[in-house]
């Protein structure tokens, strides 16, 4: 059975579940294998990007274009 077949395999018998704990599940190992899958295709910056990073961060700092720790908090209370 090729690739395809399985998905489309796999696809048809989720559809039958009814068991909300087993799609819960099967979410968690796809958030955690999508995970995997970008950290191994993770490219590093290149010393040039960091740099020209690190210049922008501290012309928003110097213009005050930044938030501080309580003000990112509150956001996500």
């Amino acid at each position: 059975m090729n690739l395809e077949a399985r998905k489309i395999k796999f696809v048809q018998e989720f559809l039958k579940l009814q068991s909300e704990e087993a799609i819960s599940r099967l979410e968690k190992i796809l958030s955690n294998e999508k995970k995997a899958t970008e950290a191994r295709i993770f490219e590093p910056m290149t010393p040039e990007a960091l740099n020209k990073r690190i210049d922008q961060s501290e012309s928003d700092f110097k213009n005050n274009r930044f938030k501080n720790s309580a003000e990112l908090l509150a956001k996500y209370k």
